[in-house]
Order: C-alpha cells, then sequence, then structure tokens
C-alpha cells in the first residue's frame, strides 16, 4: 500500500492547492476546516461519485481508467508534469514499478561532446539528479562536482545544502524548488531506489525549505529556462539553459548553458574561463570530464 498512498497523498495535494474560484465551481456555503477544493467538488467535476473519488485518495481502488484519469487530471488543473507524474504513481501502484537500472555511465562521444563546447558550461545529470559529467567552465561556473564525495556528487544535493549556491543563485529558492521538484519525477518513476530514499531522507533532516516543498508534492520538468546568478569572481550573470534528454537514456539529460552574445553575461561567462586557464581556478592536470564509476551506480 506504500505506493498507493503516495498516489492518494499527490491527489490531495493538488486538490489543496485550489479554490472554488480556481476551479470554476463557484462559492459554496459554510466555512472550510481545509485550504483547497472539497473531495464532493473533485468529483462533481470529473464526474465520478464522491464515493469513488474517495477511494481514490485513500488507496483503495488503484484500477482506474485512463478517461477517468484525464477527468480527474482536468478537475485538478494537473499540468502535462504533473499528469505525467501522476500516471507514474498509478504504474507503481500495480506492483510493476521500474527497478533501478545498471550503473549509468557517460558515453565516449558525448564526453568528446563536452569538451567541443568547452566554452558553454555544460552538464550530464542523471538518476537523482547525480551529476555524471561536466566540462571545465561547468566547474567553474558551480562547483567541482569531481573534488566532492561520491554520495555528494548531486545537483539537487549541493543546491539545497551548500551555503556557496544560496550565493550564487540570485533567485536561489525558486531554483531549489525546481530542483526539488525534478527529484521528485525521478523517486515517482522508480520508487524502489535506496539511493534516492536515503537522498530525500538526508535533504528532509537538514532543510526545512526541502521538507514542505516535498510535502507539497510539486513536480518540474522544464526542459529550458533562465537562471540568475552572482559569481564571486565575475560577478552577476543571466544564462539561458537547455535539458537535452538523451535518446539512449530517458534518465540521462545533458545540461547545457549560454548567454546572449555580447551580452555582459557573454563577456562574463569569457573572463571567467580565462581565469580558469590561468591557473586560478582550473582543475587538477589530468582530470576526466566524466567522473568516477562511485558517482554514478544507479
Amino acid at each position: 500500500m506504500g505506493q498507493s498512498a503516495e498516489f492518494g497523498k499527490f491527489l490531495k495535494a493538488m486538490r489543496s492547492r485550489l479554490s472554488p474560484e480556481d476551479a470554476g465551481t463557484g462559492g459554496t456555503s459554510g466555512a472550510r476546516r481545509v485550504p483547497g477544493l472539497r473531495r464532493e467538488e473533485v468529483a462533481r467535476l470529473a464526474g465520478v461519485s464522491t464515493d469513488y473519488y474517495i477511494r481514490l485518495e485513500q488507496g483503495r481502488n488503484i484500477h482506474p481508467s485512463r478517461t477517468v484519469l484525464d477527468s480527474v487530471s482536468r478537475a485538478l488543473r494537473l499540468d502535462s508534469s504533473e499528469h505525467a507524474h501522476m500516471m507514474d504513481l498509478l504504474e507503481n501502484c500495480s506492483g510493476t514499478s521500474r527497478t533501478p537500472g545498471p550503473p549509468q555511465g557517460v558515453r565516449p562521444a558525448l564526453r568528446q561532446l563536452l569538451e567541443a563546447v568547452g566554452d558553454i558550461p555544460a552538464l550530464v545529470l542523471g538518476r537523482r539528479t547525480d551529476v555524471l559529467a561536466g566540462n571545465r567552465m561547468a566547474f567553474l561556473l558551480f562547483t567541482d562536482f569531481g573534488e566532492l564525495p561520491a554520495q555528494e556528487r548531486n545537483l539537487t544535493r549541493w543546491l539545497i545544502l551548500d551555503p556557496l549556491a544560496r550565493e550564487l543563485f540570485r533567485d536561489w529558492k525558486a531554483v531549489a524548488a525546481e530542483a526539488a521538484g525534478a527529484l521528485r519525477v525521478d523517486v515517482g518513476r522508480h520508487p524502489n531506489d535506496p539511493q534516492a530514499n536515503q537522498l530525500v531522507g538526508e535533504l528532509a533532516v537538514h532543510s526545512e525549505h526541502f521538507r514542505q516543498w516535498w510535502a507539497g508534492h510539486k513536480v518540474a520538468t522544464r526542459s529550458a529556462g533562465t537562471v540568475r546568478l552572482h559569481h564571486p569572481a565575475v560577478g552577476d550573470l543571466e544564462l539561458n539553459f537547455e535539458n537535452l534528454v538523451l535518446p539512449d537514456d530517458p534518465d540521462q539529460l545533458l545540461r547545457v548553458y549560454s548567454a546572449k552574445p555580447g551580452s555582459p553575461s557573454s563577456d562574463a561567462l569569457t573572463l571567467l574561463g580565462s581565469l580558469g586557464a590561468d591557473g586560478r581556478q582550473s582543475r587538477p592536470e589530468g582530470r576526466t570530464n566524466a567522473l568516477p564509476p562511485a558517482a554514478v551506480e544507479g
């Protein structure tokens, strides 16, 4: 019943964030003891009985049709990422959840690509947002993940627990919350991953922000966006990023950061690269962009 409970908790969290006005149900009489829509209101919007919807939230009916799921999704105003996450949770309720696969590795051709875009920060992220590889500029911009202990080479962990990350990201709270949402998606796909569960536990123990985000069941799967940074060596930057999912491993993506040509941010990136080339922030000689295997065990 563990995953059935997660499915129900997700529905409840999505219901609690909606007001009658948001959902278009109009005002209702009587004081509301908890925020959000009532179960009967969601059931009415979805075109199912209240008893049926209650069983869904309680994990007592985990075989709804696709038509019912689509109706519940519309009633709860789920976006595409939230709908996909709901489907992942439902699949895991059936007892056919995916188990962690073999250790994720970085193909040699992908390492060559990281080198080829050496002036542009780039990372390869795997399961749990583990940092599998990165080029010199990415490590200069963020942190040298290769210098961290193997269990700490994780982007979400670094974002939330490292004080330097809070200083680097000018919109730290939004960026960290989105990273937690990406981790939530991964856990929904792979609930039997002990490393992911250990990571969630560590973050929950050490971060009040993470506990609140995790309790809200928010998910995030953006393919592109913008980050604003204040780097201690080169000052302010505004960078665009693209997430490119690798076709041979959907749990692995290439994230590339870039600045608008001719902009102050582009000049700052060039300066950052020159500082690293001068040896003041460069990585030790002979280090490879792909992190040691201990960092990528699945």
